[in-house]
């Protein structure tokens, strides 16, 4: 429990130095902005707790936002992620379900699970944050846009990282 609770600081630490230090320096046209730091609530345990994830979500969330200058932006988006998150992995759950030992990982469940799994979460995560960032319908488009290209490029992030760190 305490090995756990360690690697799981360890994970949370580094996904927002790295978001900090070199994600945010990245933009590309103003349309496209990667934020690998959504990957530690989905590589959280299949078994965690709802009480335990929606207050990780807000932490991370309010992290970004401190380093980030957004107030509650990323906070709102990654509560919301991890809101919704025992909800989609229920709906995209193995016949037999989940394995408790298991983690959510493209070595464990598959690279077609997994995928599946993290198009929707950074999908999701990426439309609130995005769309509460205008909070406007007039540059609907332009936002839908900009949800898309960061969400690929999110998601080819995603795989990377985890692809490298996670292997069996």
């Amino acid at each position: 429990m305490i090995r756990s609770t360690l690697s799981y600081s360890i994970t949370f630490i580094l996904m927002v130095l790295v978001q900090v230090w070199i994600l945010n320096n990245i933009q590309l046209s103003g349309y496209i902005n990667p934020y690998l730091y959504i990957m530690f609530l989905l590589v959280l345990p299949f078994e965690i707790s709802f009480w335990i994830l929606i207050p990780a979500g807000f932490l991370l969330g309010i992290t970004i936002d401190m380093f980030m200058h957004t107030p509650g932006l990323h906070a709102a988006a990654t509560v919301f992620a991890a809101f919704v998150r025992p909800g989609v992995l229920s709906l995209i759950a193995p016949g037999d379900g989940y394995d408790s030992s298991q983690r959510p990982h493209i070595s464990t469940m598959g690279l077609g699970w997994y995928l599946r799994y993290v198009v929707i979460m950074v999908l999701l995560h990426h439309m609130v944050l995005f769309y509460l960032e205008v909070f406007r319908l007039t540059d609907f488009f332009y936002t839908l846009v900009r949800v898309l290209l960061s969400t690929l490029l999110t998601i080819l992030l995603i795989l990377i990282t985890d692809t490298l760190v996670y292997r069996k």
